[in-house]
């Protein structure tokens, strides 16, 4: 089901759907192999709520419309509300819909995501660390790693949102 079939506008009135430029998963299926099996070992060991929230906001700085769609729907299917979901593209100004763990979590991911100054800021990275024991915290980062990798495949590859359906994947 695409989204197009979930509005109440005339039939024909939406833009016409591109197709993926790369079906990339069919081309390297060692490498998908491989993404799905990195993907489970990341998530082991983190909250399922704040594993989908962390990917959902990589996924809205990187752009990747497949895995803001993936991602949001998984997060709804594992009982996440829509607000929270809504509300995780400006989480500075909509803090009190979060926990400090996982707005530290949500914070280490943006400067995980968007490297532009060639680093993570010590009080980014410390805040997380006051937050989650060094385990946890690595599981995180390997997280947030992971699904910047899927956010550069589905980018590239102009992969299409809208046809993913809750445990769909790996």
């Amino acid at each position: 089901m695409t989204t197009n079939e979930n509005t109440t506008a005339a039939p024909g009135s939406f833009a016409p759907e591109e197709a993926p430029r790369l079906e990339w998963a069919k081309h390297a299926p060692e490498v998908y192999k491989a993404m799905i099996r990195l993907d489970t070992a990341a998530k082991r060991g983190l909250d399922p709520t704040l594993y989908e929230l962390v990917k959902i906001r990589a996924s809205q700085i990187n752009h990747c419309a497949l895995c803001i769609d993936m991602h949001s729907k998984d997060a709804l299917a594992a009982g996440e509300s829509v607000e929270r979901i809504v509300q995780l593209s400006a989480w500075e100004e909509s803090r009190h819909f979060y926990t400090e763990k996982e707005l530290a979590a949500i914070e280490l991911t943006e400067a995980v995501t968007v490297l532009t100054d060639g680093f993570v800021p010590d009080a980014v990275y410390e805040k997380a660390a006051a937050h989650f024991e060094e385990p946890e915290l690595a599981q995180l980062i390997a997280a947030i790693t992971v699904i910047n990798a899927w956010n550069r495949f589905g980018v590239t590859c102009r992969m299409t949102p809208g046809h993913y359906t809750p445990g769909q994947h790996g």
